[in-house]
């Protein structure tokens, strides 16, 4: 596909516990359009549960995927022949979803003789903002998500240097952790963050992690494990201790972001080209989290970054940033052939990758 040629790609996605398919366009200038997005989540089917059961969400994909494709290529007014590729996340993610996703991507593929296009749904996810958004390469990004918590640096489509990671819980799973301890349902992080808006954030001084240690890595368990003691010294808890709480957790942790944000800023800021733009991304579906954009804010306005944070609805998990992953990779040949398989883990950052084949397993969280 030549660079300065506009390309349509169907975008499949069903990692976890959204089904989603859209369809975008990539006009020859690199602007993007969003042709139809459709996202069906599996709340009501999870809540009972208290969380994501894999086997249902599995089969919740399976019996959702296809009219939604359909769906999607109608809201776009497409015909399969109108596309220039199929899109599908093919991980990390919750297996048997992941499997259901490539597996239709792949029927379409020989089905219409459209390329197939492998996507990581973390690279989805890292550059997601260029959808809507004047991001050019490079640019440092937070990603925050359920199950992931990392600083990269994204020199390009597939070119991504991590600078730290989770070494336990990722933030998102934190916030849905703390939730529950709280008593606050499922889904957590959203209503955590519900609770949080009528507490005070100052009431509980709760740790924050890994505060002396050098680097960018995070760490999120032990401030979980201090909302748990916190909340265990008070007797019968009414609606506002849990505010407060809530509050003081989620003031915590975003203040844990920024400051191991901070730390990241100072690398990309030493290794930048003099004069060369800085900007900050910030990408996930805990981007979404209203007190974690606005610490962020303040920090970018502090050090001097342009910050850039996709809208709301694509910062869950949805299937135009996997179309639009998959129309930047096919922009440079970069396509799959119908053996690729679904991979539970998946990391961005090719060191990491390298190293989880050498050793022959498949590693800490991606």
């Amino acid at each position: 596909m030549a660079a300065g040629e506009a390309t349509t790609v169907l975008g499949l996605e069903t990692s976890c516990d959204e089904t989603a398919a859209a369809v975008v366009r990539r006009d020859a200038d690199g602007t993007a359009r969003i042709l139809s997005n459709i996202v069906f989540s599996q709340l009501k089917e999870h809540r009972p549960y208290g969380g994501v059961v894999p086997e249902i969400a599995a089969r919740a994909h399976v019996e959702r995927l296809d009219a939604m494709t359909l769906e999607a290529m109608r809201e776009a007014a497409m015909s399969f022949s109108d596309l220039d590729a199929v899109a599908a996340t093919a991980g990390p993610g919750l297996i048997g979803g992941v499997m259901v996703g490539l597996t239709t991507a792949k029927a379409i593929s020989i089905g219409h003789g459209l390329p197939l296009i492998a996507v990581n749904h973390l690279e989805g996810h890292a550059l997601s903002p260029r959808l809507t958004e004047d991001a050019p390469f490079p640019y440092l990004l937070l990603l925050v998500s359920g199950g992931h918590t990392q600083l990269l640096i994204v020199r390009g489509v597939g070119q991504y240097q991590r600078l730290g990671s989770t070494i336990d819980d990722a933030v998102g799973e934190a916030f849905d952790k703390t939730a529950k301890l709280m008593g606050l349902g499922y889904p957590g992080g959203p209503n955590l963050e519900r609770a949080a808006k009528s507490g005070d954030p100052k009431r509980f001084a709760l740790p924050r992690p890994l505060a002396k240690r050098p680097g960018c890595d995070f760490s999120f368990s032990g401030l979980k494990t201090a909302v748990r003691l916190a909340l265990a010294d008070i007797d019968a808890p009414d609606e506002q201790d849990v505010a407060d709480l809530a509050a003081s957790f989620q003031a915590t942790a975003a203040a844990s972001l920024s400051e191991r944000s901070r730390r990241a800023m100072e690398i990309f800021r030493r290794d930048a080209e003099p004069g060369a733009p800085l900007r900050f991304v910030v990408a996930g579906g805990v981007a979404a989290n209203g007190a974690i954009r606005a610490a962020l804010s303040a920090l970018c306005a502090n050090e001097g970054f342009a910050l850039a944070v996709p809208p709301p609805a694509l910062c869950t998990d949805n299937g135009a940033m996997i179309a639009w992953a998959g129309a930047e990779r096919l922009r440079l040949g970069l396509i799959d052939d119908l053996s690729v398989a679904a991979r539970p883990r998946w990391p961005l950052d090719p060191d990491t990758a390298a190293a989880m084949n050498h050793k022959g397993r498949k590693g800490a969280k991606a």
